[in-house]
């Protein structure tokens, strides 16, 4: 299980934000060429993000390379270079249908992009909240959705409040379309930087509803990130506790387990394993 508690958008044309990126405590980087980078510096973006993705010397961050949009005069020649480079993943904006997920596959293998560099298709129209299942099933390959939540309101004409009601229901559609294909899922970000309160509660909401974690836009996020999505002490001493009273159970041929008066049944368990085996990746267990 690879943590994705923290994914940080680092800017492709910054080389001091690229090289600062190998000591901040996210989980994943999302190296980009698109929002943060001007045209007419989009080539030596590029140059400088597939290097850096090469490098390998970001330690156990997972390094991703946001290329420009599948409309856009650079798509093409972000793909090819993504893969050479051979990132973690190829991280491709407004993904709308299943026939666009098979186009990237076919380019990254043309290109000649490792098994490993897998792609992540950010979602973030109202079509693709309506195709969301269709997206995430398209490929193997794919292996996350990324919520685009800012592109989603505006499309929807909607205004961003706590809660985000306006935008529940697409978050809820791709979830469903995540877990029904057994791909990872990742929040949108939150956009003021200084509101750490209203960033963790969101967090915290991202959690509730299943999300594996949140693209993030500041190093400043990445703690209360990182401490929201990781199990708790309280959680994993709980965890414990279920799997090994069910297989203590299970040995001595006993139907029915219980953990501090509560039945435990295999989904449960099942949740009690995954809890684990995010802690053992990050380094709780």
């Amino acid at each position: 299980m690879k943590p994705r508690r923290s994914v940080l958008y680092m800017p492709g044309a910054n080389e001091r934000a690229l090289e600062k990126a190998k000591t901040l405590p996210a989980d994943a980087l999302i190296l980009d060429l698109e929002d943060a980078v001007a045209p007419d510096a989009k080539e030596a973006a590029r140059e400088r993000v597939c290097a850096a993705a090469a490098s390998g010397e970001y330690g156990s961050r997972e390094v991703t390379i946001r290329v420009n949009g599948l409309d856009t005069e650079w798509h093409d020649a972000d793909l090819r270079a993504a893969a050479q480079a051979g990132p973690a993943a190829v991280v491709v904006p407004k993904v709308n249908s299943a026939r666009e997920v098979h186009n990237i596959e076919r380019a990254l293998e043309l290109g000649g992009a490792p098994e490993h560099t897998t792609i992540w298709a950010m979602v973030e129209t109202p079509v693709a909240m309506l195709h969301a299942e269709e997206i995430a099933a398209a490929s193997e390959r794919l292996t996350a959705l990324v919520m685009g939540t800012n592109d989603l309101a505006k499309e929807l004409h909607a205004e961003f409040v706590p809660g985000r009601a306006p935008l529940l229901g697409g978050l809820s559609l791709c979830l469903l379309a995540a877990r029904a294909t057994g791909k990872v899922i990742l929040d949108g970000v939150y956009n003021d930087v200084k509101d750490i309160e209203g960033f963790e509660a969101e967090c915290v909401q991202g959690r509730q509803f299943g999300f594996d974690g949140k693209t993030l836009i500041h190093p400043a996020q990445i703690e209360p990130c990182n401490r929201v999505f990781a199990p708790s002490e309280g959680e994993v001493a709980y965890a414990r506790r279920i799997i090994s009273a069910f297989e203590e159970a299970t040995r001595a041929g006993q139907g029915v387990v219980t953990v501090d008066g509560r039945m435990i049944e295999n989904l449960h368990v099942e949740n009690a394993r995954r809890i684990l085996g995010l802690a053992e990746a990050i380094g709780q267990a």
